[in-house]
């Protein structure tokens, strides 16, 4: 098993019944199913946070993309995609 360490956190009433609810039902512990619920959003935020980073970076470093060369490209492939739908469909 991993290495485990404690925190303590407060949360609205509300929430600790819901949490104590799902816990009975699931017959899970609360501390199972709090620990599951930050794994899953702690690993979504980071992603999303250290994906913006990466895009200022980028930014930062002149790696991007002007605004209507983006557009066109979209423009182009979705009428791509709009002519071969049109051809299946005839």
């Amino acid at each position: 098993m991993a290495e485990t360490t404690t925190i303590t956190i407060r949360v609205p009433v509300a929430v600790k019944e819901r949490l104590d609810r799902l816990a009975e039902l699931t017959r899970r512990s609360r501390s199972f199913l709090s620990a599951e619920a930050l794994e899953i959003y702690t690993r979504s935020e980071l992603e999303i946070v250290e994906q913006i980073s990466a895009g200022v970076e980028d930014m930062e470093a002149g790696r991007v993309v002007p605004h209507e060369e983006a557009m066109a490209e979209l423009r182009e492939r979705v009428a791509r995609v709009a002519a071969k739908n049109a051809r299946r469909s005839a």
